[in-house]
């Protein structure tokens, strides 16, 4: 089935801009759904108010949203009381954008930062943060009410390539590198870093947060997929299956299952817990033999998202096709067109898919269904329980089975 298509937001483009350093890297959705914010190539980002923007899809229909955004949304003003008024912000970071996340406080979270005397930021329950990784290994903060910036974290010595917050609301930031580290901040301890995370041979490419904080996915070149104990920062263990660089990974919403994106054509879905793989989407038929996982370069995976209902899961490829998976089916149940496609990730409710191309972003309607009882409730035990308690319970061994995804 043909994805429908729900908007667009296209970047202003002039006649040099066409030949190179454009490239979309990243998209991104607030945790609450206020905001979306892309790369728009260069050194931009822009941020847009998200429910304003699906007003003016239905509006204006699909086609040159972002002209109608720029005149119909209100611009930041110097006046305070305006603050938490959703505003549209063009944000100049200074070097060329790899990546993007955004972070919210949760005020009763304590800091882990020793010294909690004094700081030079008080980061409230109403604030709401950006995190740009640059070029030049930087990190900015931003406030995304006003678009001013508030830190700049300066550490790792080549491109910041993804970014993720902890998702407790700790502000704890975790950076990946060309450097082949990753690298801990705190940003309740004014952005102070708090580890550095070795064990990469080469590039890394992607990491992402457990639903619960625990744990931490990284993925770089040579294969690497590696899992970390984000209570002591040591590592847990190799996840090994991939036969070429792995660019991309993210978690399901209950945190028992991990999906990572590889350039020898594959998702694999894993059991974080035990290491196994319990699924495969390939993008070539016949997947190629191990030697040969290298060379199919017009079938590389770019990027991998998860969807809300933790049912689906969205994969881009350089074979200029977007592909919505079941993780109960061994095919596409939905696809559409993108050429030069580099990432996508689902809003925050899981019914669009933002997918960024050449400074601009597509948004496609994802598949939507009424999940069975046995699925919310095994999401609801997942979320508290790892496999090895799942494997004591007292229960069936079918039921047992259900509850780790084996069947």
């Amino acid at each position: 089935a043909r994805s429908r298509t729900v908007g667009e937001l296209l970047a202003p483009t002039s006649p040099f801009d066409k030949k190179c350093g454009r490239e979309n890297w990243t998209v991104a959705f607030a945790p609450d759904g206020s905001y979306f914010a892309w790369s728009q190539g260069h050194r931009i980002v822009k941020l847009v108010p998200w429910s304003q923007c699906l007003h003016n899809f239905l509006l204006h229909g699909t086609k040159n949203v972002a002209n109608s955004l720029g005149t119909r949304l209100p611009r930041q003003n110097s006046d305070s009381g305006q603050k938490n008024k959703p505003c549209e912000h063009i944000i100049d970071c200074g070097d060329i954008v790899w990546s993007l996340a955004f972070g919210s406080s949760v005020p009763e979270k304590q800091s882990r930062c020793v010294n909690i005397e004094w700081h030079r930021f008080k980061f409230g329950q109403d604030q709401l943060l950006l995190a740009t990784g640059l070029n030049n290994g930087r990190i900015k903060i931003w406030d995304v009410y006003t678009g001013k910036l508030l830190l700049n974290l300066m550490d790792h010595t080549e491109v910041v390539r993804d970014l993720t917050f902890a998702p407790d609301g700790s502000l704890i930031l975790v950076s990946a590198s060309r450097d082949k580290t990753l690298r801990v901040w705190d940003l309740k301890d004014d952005g102070n870093m708090m580890k550095v995370l070795r064990g990469h041979q080469n590039w890394v490419y992607g990491c992402a947060f457990s639903p619960d904080s625990s744990l931490l996915c990284s993925v770089g070149a040579s294969k690497a997929v590696f899992l970390w104990d984000m209570d002591k920062y040591s590592m847990i263990r190799k996840l090994e299956g991939h036969h070429n660089d792995v660019v991309a990974c993210e978690f399901s919403p209950d945190g028992a299952l991990l999906a990572t994106a590889s350039y020898d054509t594959r998702v694999y879905v894993w059991d974080p817990h035990l290491g196994v793989i319990l699924m495969e989407f390939g993008h070539l038929f016949p997947p190629p033999t191990p030697i040969f996982a290298g060379g199919a370069n017009d079938r590389w995976v770019r990027s991998v998202s998860f969807s809300h209902d933790g049912l689906h899961i969205a994969s881009l490829a350089d074979d200029k096709m977007v592909r919505f998976w079941r993780i109960d089916e061994e095919y596409p149940v939905q696809v559409a067109p993108l050429n030069n496609g580099l990432c996508c990730t689902f809003s925050t409710d899981g019914s669009v898919l933002a997918a960024g191309q050449d400074g601009s972003v597509f948004f496609w309607a994802t598949p939507r269904q009424v999940s069975s009882l046995q699925h919310l409730c095994r999401m609801a035990i997942r979320r508290v329980m790892p496999t090895s308690q799942v494997k004591n319970l007292p229960i069936p061994p079918k039921v047992v089975e259900f509850l780790c995804y084996q069947i």
